[in-house]
């Protein structure tokens, strides 16, 4: 059974969709209670980092997440959810993130592109990892944001696309937290490959 998180900002029915496009089980959580016995997670996101944070807090899940974390449960974050795993952001100063990945979040600063970088764009895989199995450099994904995460460990990325003249990371991850930059629920084949792995792992 995947957990996906819904605290009022997230894309749960393209999401829902596509697990049970899989044939995937699922249930929305929407207190941080419901977290209690979860093993696989979905954090999805759209919107400002700031009030994510806010309602995350609001609904109890920091503390939760936290022991998620602590007790090796699998999490997926999706666009801002990937972004909420950083420290802090760059869209709201002085909030603070949930701090699984250290570094933080920035805004693309290229001049030769239109902010927020929209559409669909391939990747380059850097590390091997479960989830990114049967995903090879140069297949295409569909992203939505104005800001990426930096990691303040490079060993942190598993893959990066470039937009304009920089690289971002499109996917980070470390031992059971993974975390996409693009949609997969949007990103037909490769993506659905994603959220399948995810399924398995």
């Amino acid at each position: 059974m995947i957990s996906i998180i819904d605290y009022g900002m997230g894309n749960l029915r393209s999401v829902s969709k596509a697990l049970e496009h899989l044939g995937a089980s699922y249930r929305f959580c929407t207190t941080g209670k419901d977290l209690a016995k979860a093993d696989k997670v979905i954090l999805p996101g759209v919107g400002a980092f700031g009030d994510a944070m806010k309602e995350l807090k609001s609904r109890g899940f920091i503390g939760p997440l936290s022991d998620l974390i602590s007790r090796k449960a699998r999490l997926l974050g999706v666009c801002l959810g990937l972004q909420l795993l950083f420290e802090k952001s760059e869209e709201n100063p002085g909030v603070k993130g949930l701090g699984i990945f250290k570094g933080s979040v920035k805004k693309f600063h290229s001049t030769n592109v239109k902010i927020p970088h929209m559409g669909w764009n391939d990747i380059k895989i850097l590390k091997k990892h479960p989830l990114l199995a049967g995903i090879a450099s140069g297949e295409y994904f569909y992203f939505v944001h104005s800001y990426c995460g930096k990691p303040s460990a490079k060993s942190l990325t598993l893959a990066t696309c470039r937009y304009g003249r920089e690289d971002f990371s499109a996917v980070v991850g470390q031992d059971h937290v993974f975390a996409t930059q693009f949609h997969p629920e949007k990103s037909q084949a490769a993506g659905l490959r994603i959220l399948k792995n995810f399924t398995r792992w």
